[in-house]
This record gives structure tokens, sequence and C-alpha cells, in this order.
């Protein structure tokens, strides 16, 4: 089956007219996305935009043979033209079949938002599942069983939806991912690459051709990431992005809670409300055994509480428990950890600070935290595939 993305962009293109934003600003040449459209071996439009018969001519096709038009949301942006000859644009009811002349089956699939997604199937067996933008399935027919062969959907606006698709077996290993609709509330370029990367998709150029059922490597999904920065970097949105379309993830939280303490209280009750709420969550320091078990993706926020749990334990901010025995007692928890992160088997993605940047703490006990905390960063980023380093909510890639 012969997919042609006529547009990979939002209803309204990108850059959007007359907005002044960055991304929009950057969105030139290849970046430059106009409204989403898929051709299907030339026989099957889903969505008509404008420009539609110039996007297709310009990707070397041509939609005098397409035979069927199919809408998966209403269109709020410029008035379409309709090409001459051209059927009559329209939506299929959730559920319903239709067989096309040129062979393809075409499904409704019910989402849970305004709008209609389509299974396609060619004469041959290819499925491909199409969403719009905004929208995720709220059910799937009975025999979805199989993982379909191409998904493509509005993967950064709602990755909640690729995680259902994942739970679900719709999306399996094998799946290729493609991100559409794409506007200017996330990065573009090499941040966007990334980004999708992590969710085990990819965003192709308009008048992009690709051919559904046909071998194409899957974005590796680095299995332990490091993500580092200082104080409200976007550390910790960062590292929840990238799990984001995960069927499950356990958060453990290793600040735990503070009697008395109502900013703690705030910071801890923004990131309940930021995180997906299928996710589960652990309020322990105990993470080797967490390691050391098959289960779920981990989001471990964060590593510098777990140093100052472990320094409480063995008396570190005390020189002379330090000097005898706390600080080889130190050592030896760290060392257990990194251990049980390069042998883990679980995907792991966790948060640091980064304090050594910074003002030279005044006190002998803060000068220690800061010199540990470095070190344990180091032995863990050195067991992970991929390290970040978050600064202003920009990701900087330093390994991976």
């Amino acid at each position: 089956m012969e997919l042609t993305l006529l547009g990979t962009g939002a209803p309204l293109g990108l850059p959007r007219p007359d907005c002044p934003c960055a991304v929009c600003a950057l969105s030139r040449g290849t970046r430059v996305r106009a409204a989403t459209a898929l051709l299907v071996d030339g026989a099957l439009l889903l969505d008509l935009t404008p420009g539609a018969a110039l996007a297709a001519a310009r990707s070397g096709h041509s939609l005098v043979g397409v035979r069927q038009v199919l809408l998966t949301h209403p269109h709020d942006g410029p008035a379409v033209e309709v090409p001459a000859g051209l059927p009559t644009a329209g939506r299929v009811p959730d559920g319903r079949e239709l067989t096309l002349i040129s062979g393809h089956r075409v499904r409704a699939v019910p989402m849970d938002s305004p709008g209609t997604g389509y299974e396609v199937t060619s004469g041959d067996g290819e499925r491909l599942l199409y969403l719009p933008p905004g929208g995720a399935p709220a059910g799937l027919p009975d025999d979805h069983a199989l993982p379909y062969d191409m998904v493509v959907a509005d993967v950064t606006g709602r990755p909640d939806g690729i995680a259902r698709l994942r739970a679900t077996g719709a999306v399996g290993p094998a799946t290729e991912v493609i991100a559409v609709h794409l506007d200017h509330d996330v990065p573009t370029g090499a941040a966007l690459d990334r980004r999708l990367a992590a969710a085990g998709a990819r965003a192709v150029p308009d008048g992009t051709t690709l051919y559904v059922g046909e071998y194409h490597e899957v974005p590796d999904v680095p299995r332990r990431t490091l993500v580092t920065g200082g104080a409200r970097s976007g550390k910790s949105v960062e590292a929840e992005r990238r799990l984001e379309t995960f069927p499950e993830v356990l958060y453990v939280a290793t600040g735990g809670t503070r009697e008395g303490d109502p900013d703690w209280a705030e910071r801890v009750g923004i990131h309940r409300e930021r995180r997906p709420g299928a996710w589960r969550t652990a309020e322990t320091c105990d993470l080797v055994p967490l390691l050391a078990e098959d289960g779920p993706a981990l989001l471990i926020d964060c590593l510098s509480l777990w140093l100052t749990d472990a320094m409480d334990r063995v008396g570190a901010w005390d020189d002379e428990k330090w000097a005898d025995g706390g600080q080889a007692a130190l050592r030896e928890r760290t060392a257990e950890l990194v251990a049980a992160v390069r042998a883990t088997r679980r995907t792991v993605v966790a948060v640091t600070n980064e304090t050594g940047s910074g003002v030279v703490p005044g006190t002998a006990s803060g000068r220690r935290f800061r010199d540990e905390l470095g070190r344990l960063n180091a032995a863990f980023a050195e067991e992970c595939e991929e390290v970040l380093l978050v600064v202003a909510g920009q990701a900087l890639v330093l390994r991976g």
C-alpha cells in the first residue's frame, strides 16, 4: 500500500498565518507543513485540504484516480476549493465499513473527541490506522488483535492515544508510527526528532511517499536515560515526555512527604497533576529492588533526593561520622545503585540536579553533598545509553 503525505501539519498549517512565535519563525523550507492529508494508492484521499491537487503534483502524483474522499474532522481553516472531478467528501459513521472499487476496505474508528479515525486495509492485507488531530481511539474493532503495519496520528498532541494503542496490542514493536497534525506548540527540527524518537515515532516532510508494510527501522528507544539540569530548568517535564507514550509507567518519587511544608506539598501536587492518570506512583528511596524486578518503565525523580536520604542513613552530615565509616558506607550504597542500573532490564528514565555550576556551598556538609552528587551523576550517566542536559527548557543531548 503506497501512502503519500500531501501535508503533515495542523489544520492551520505550519507556520500559522501571521503568527510571530519562534516555532513558526523557524518553520521554513522543508519544515513548512500544510494541513495533513493522505493519498492512499492514488485512489483514496483522507482529508481534503487547501492546495491538495498542487501538493499531489509536487510529490509526483495526481488526484485524477481518486475514487473516495473521506474526512476525519470538521475543516476550520481556509476555504477549500474542490478539484474538478473529485468525488464529494464525506465522513463514515463509526463502525461502518466501506469496500472501495480499488479493493481497499475502510472502517471508521470511533474517537474520544470530535472526529473519525479510519482503518484502511489493502487488497494484500496491509493495515493502516489514521487518526484525526487531537484524537485517540475510543474503541477498536474486535478483530484488531494483530498490530497495525502503520499508524499515522497526532503523536505530540495525544501521546496517551499511542500509549492506549500499545496497551491493546494495536501498536507493536514493528509498527511504524508517523507523527502528523504537527503544530507550533512543539519544537521543530532536531528537538522534534528527538522527542518523537523517544516515543518510537518519526516525522517526515510533506510530499513523502511511504509503503505500508515495507520494513523500516523503528526508532530505537533508549532503555536507560539520565536527565540532568538546574532548578526549574524543565528537566522533570522532559523526563515525563520521554515516557508519555508508554502504556505503563511506575513513577518513583524519592522525596516522600514533608509534614508542615506547604511549598513542598504544592510542588508534589503540580507533578501529580502533570502525570498521566494511568501512571502508578511509588514513594521510596529503595531503588535497587525495583531495578532488579521485571515490570513497566520506571521514572525516577530524583537522584539528588535519593542521595540526601542515603547521606542521612550513613550520618554523612556529621564530620566525625563521615570520617569514621560514613564515606565508605555511602560509596557502597551508590555502587549498589549503579550496579543495579547496569543490570536492569527495565526502561528507566532518571532525573537529577546539576549543583556544581553555581555558588560554592558555605558549609562542609553542603560541599560534601555537591561533590557526592557530582560523583553519582557521572557514575549513573556512564550506565545510560542517553544523557540529556536541560537548560532553560531546552534539552541538549550529551550522549545518545
